[in-house]
């Protein structure tokens, strides 16, 4: 009770008050060391980092894909990049591994990281700027493959659509 005899509501144990996705995303980059594109195409290149896609399908098929990339829809993240869980993709060997996430521009991608880290995998990331800053620093883009399935695949293949000639 408080002096003027009404009742205080307690907040459980742990809990803090409410706040807004601005704030949300903010906090959680600020555990981050968020890579910008050139270098997450270094590090995928030589095999220090996994790109995972988590841009939903219409993204993907209207705008292409990162070759090498990892596609998981965002809400199957975390069952297929734990470790240690039974619904794991191969690429997931590790809590140690470098995972950069990728969506369509940067935002969601910070907070699949933040749920990533809380598994365990520390050393999760995201892109800056996603798969836009990607495209706009004139990186690798290919075609969504017409066969094949369409979560959690490797999309192969190098050629860029620009330097192809073919659009997306």
């Amino acid at each position: 009770m408080t002096a003027e005899g009404s009742v205080r509501a307690e907040s459980p144990v742990g809990t803090e008050s409410p706040v807004g996705i601005d704030e949300l995303l903010e906090r959680v980059r600020e555990g981050l060391d968020r890579v910008e594109a050139d270098a997450a195409h270094e590090a995928a290149r030589a095999g220090e980092a996994l790109l995972v896609d988590i841009r939903y399908a219409a993204l993907r098929e209207h705008d292409g894909l990162i070759p090498g990339a990892l596609v998981v829809e965002r809400n199957e993240l975390e069952w297929r990049l734990d470790p240690q869980g039974s619904h794991r993709a191969p690429e997931a060997t590790s809590h140690d591994l470098r995972v950069v996430i990728v969506c369509n521009e940067g935002y969601a991608s910070s907070l699949a990281a933040a749920s990533l880290r809380q598994l365990g995998l520390h050393r999760a990331t995201d892109l800056v700027g996603g798969f836009q800053a990607w495209r706009a620093a004139g990186l690798p883009v290919t075609a969504r493959p017409v066969a094949g399935p369409p979560v959690a695949s490797r999309v192969s293949g190098h050629a860029s659509s620009q330097a192809s000639g073919q659009t997306s």
